[in-house]
């Protein structure tokens, strides 16, 4: 048995953590950087690589897109086990900041972008980040997906990043509402601490256009 039988026998013989493990460390990636772009808890990335817990499919399709795999090379069979393979893709129109109005009717979108074809929908599309006022969950230069929500009632969306417009202007914030004696407050709160939360009264013009679904890309 020759180098390369002995490396194919070996990586036949990997758990699905081992296998998940070796993948991450190839692309010189840690635990923290990979649940970020996968969207997932870093505990439970752990117990997965320990092979403690067992992935659902819908968290194995989001590990194979943050490492650029397809999902059966970190499940460990079928034909695509360790082969390169085409990604299935659709393609969505690309925003630098966000539309006012629907997004396949806009005009200043730059350009198509390829996500994958579990993530496409007709009602979506992805942003390009500009500002720093949701780090450090979301840096500038990041592309996130965007779920069309023209008008969803705020108190549906509390904790979510919304794309929202205020008075006009475009904002990425997490929703927040509040009850108080002189009636409901929306409160829109950047994660990075150094930018003030923005209060919507009811003088403001306000609307949430969509809710971010998922990073999608981002440089290192």
């Amino acid at each position: 048995m020759d180098a390369r039988d002995r490396l194919v026998a070996k990586r036949a013989a990997e758990s699905l953590g081992a296998r998940l493990r070796r993948l991450r460390k190839e692309r010189r990636l840690t635990q923290t950087e990979l649940v970020e772009r996968a969207g997932i808890n870093q505990g439970f990335l752990s117990a997965i690589e320990r092979d403690k817990s067992e992935p659902s499919r819908r968290t194995i399709n989001a590990l194979a897109v943050a490492l650029s795999v397809p999902a059966a090379v970190i499940i460990g069979s079928g034909a695509e086990h360790d082969a390169p393979q085409p990604l299935e893709t659709g393609e969505l129109p690309l925003f630098g900041s966000i539309p006012a109005g629907k997004p396949s009717e806009s005009q200043e979108q730059l350009e198509m972008f390829p996500v994958l074809r579990h993530l496409w929908a007709s009602d979506r599309y992805c942003l390009k980040l500009s500002m720093d006022s949701m780090e450090p969950t979301l840096k500038p230069d990041d592309i996130v997906l965007v779920s069309y929500r023209p008008d969803v009632n705020p108190v549906h969306v509390q904790g979510r990043i919304c794309a929202c417009l205020v008075d006009g202007c475009p904002t990425l914030k997490r929703i927040s509402v509040e009850d108080r004696s002189a009636g409901r407050l929306i409160l829109l709160r950047g994660d990075n601490p150094a930018v003030p939360p923005i209060m919507v009264d009811p003088e403001t013009d306000f609307s949430i256009q969509g809710v971010v679904v998922k990073l999608v890309a981002r440089d290192l």
